[in-house]
């Protein structure tokens, strides 16, 4: 006997706010290390697109009509593609190593495929 699917009930049962979550953290500690003069420059912008991307997602969840909801699935994708841009400027300027900007872009392309995954669902719903 399988066990029933668990009832989404609050946006933070949602796999892809899950995983924004922890990609949001991840980016507040990588741009800790940032200079001091990209505070407002780099460090808010990246912390912004991360904050973002999970934000979209929870207001998404909140939304009653299929089309709002995915409006705001769509903002959360494109956030997490503007975060990935602003990836490689960090790693090209040397604030994060090749390494660390391959494991969040890779987070981040994680986040984009189950938020397709949402968009199809309600889609075809």
């Amino acid at each position: 006997m399988q066990k029933a699917e668990a009832k989404i009930r609050h946006f933070t049962d949602l796999f892809a706010w899950q995983k924004a979550h922890v990609l949001t953290l991840a980016v507040y500690r990588e741009t800790k290390g940032f200079p001091s003069d990209e505070r407002f420059g780099l460090t808010s912008q990246m912390r912004r697109s991360a904050t973002s991307i999970k934000s979209n997602i929870a207001e998404g969840f909140g939304r009653q009509s299929n089309p709002d909801k995915i409006q705001f699935y769509v903002i959360a994708r494109g956030s997490s593609t503007e975060l990935q841009d602003q990836l490689l400027i960090a790693k090209d300027l040397g604030y994060i190593s090749p390494d660390i900007c391959e494991k969040l872009t890779e987070l981040t392309v994680t986040v984009n495929k189950i938020i397709n995954g949402l968009i199809r669902s309600i889609r075809s719903s």
